[in-house]
């Protein structure tokens, strides 16, 4: 896509500190990090979020973190990660190109990371049976 500085960086018309890619996927550092380590992984095929994305896009990107946080974990000494998506304008979405967050995390970082909200769902059951369609 054009404007798309994801695609940009795809094309390496934009640099980017590469951590590791294939043929699908890259990884690189998150250029305003939360955490030493901080990295995107994008698919090359441009698609604007995980709807958009095709199953086997999916399949490899799901590779790749796992690929990338373990080489996080055993390098950094992280001791786990933090996976993030935002997928739509509600969610928070402000690159329209898929992309995963790992977030590097280590003993005592301070970091809080897990949304808080004061939202109860006094309707599991209902809400289930919606999600299913039945």
């Amino acid at each position: 896509m054009e404007n798309c500085i994801f695609c940009k960086i795809v094309a390496g018309e934009i640099p980017a500190h590469k951590i590791w890619e294939n043929d699908h996927v890259l990884a690189f550092l998150d250029v305003n990090p939360i955490a030493k380590g901080h990295t995107l992984v994008i698919p090359k095929k441009h698609c604007m979020d995980i709807f958009d994305a095709d199953d086997e896009y999916l399949k490899e990107i799901t590779a790749a973190l796992k690929k990338v946080s373990s080489l996080i974990k055993q390098d950094l000494g992280a001791t786990g990660v933090n996976l993030m998506n935002a997928s739509g304008i509600d969610a928070q979405q402000t690159v329209f190109h898929l992309h995963f967050h790992i977030i590097p995390r280590f003993t005592n970082d301070g970091l809080d990371t897990w949304p808080k909200s004061d939202f109860k769902d006094t309707s599991l059951e209902e809400t289930a049976k919606k999600i299913r369609g039945s």
